[in-house]
């Protein structure tokens, strides 16, 4: 994977992993505000044994957005998560400062 792999790039991976029998789940920044690290619209795709390609924060909150996805692809609902300044040394959250809303959805 490059870094940050296209929105093209992700999507075919998607449908690379479907095709090979995956399940995945695709995250997808829906909402921002101020100052976000990726646009609407950056995908993150995670398959059911954890493999990931893609980018919502450029690496901010991607763990947290990867186990909702693993729990999407578990359960089969969409989850949605907001992210912004963390006010914890070990919760996830935004450095930059700004709000992005994340919305995962199991593909199968």
């Amino acid at each position: 994977m490059t870094f940050p792999a296209t929105e093209a790039d992700v999507l075919a991976t998607a449908a690379d992993w479907l095709a090979r029998g995956h399940k995945v789940a695709l995250a997808t920044v829906v909402r921002t505000s101020g100052s976000a690290p990726r646009q609407g619209g950056s995908h993150i795709v995670v398959r059911d044994d954890g493999a990931f390609e893609g980018s919502v924060s450029a690496g901010c909150v991607e763990n947290a957005v990867i186990e909702l996805a693993q729990e999407a692809i578990r359960d089969g609902r969409n989850r949605t998560a907001s992210f912004g300044v963390s006010d914890g040394m070990f919760a996830p959250g935004l450095l930059c400062g700004g709000e992005i809303e994340i919305l995962v959805e199991p593909v199968f």
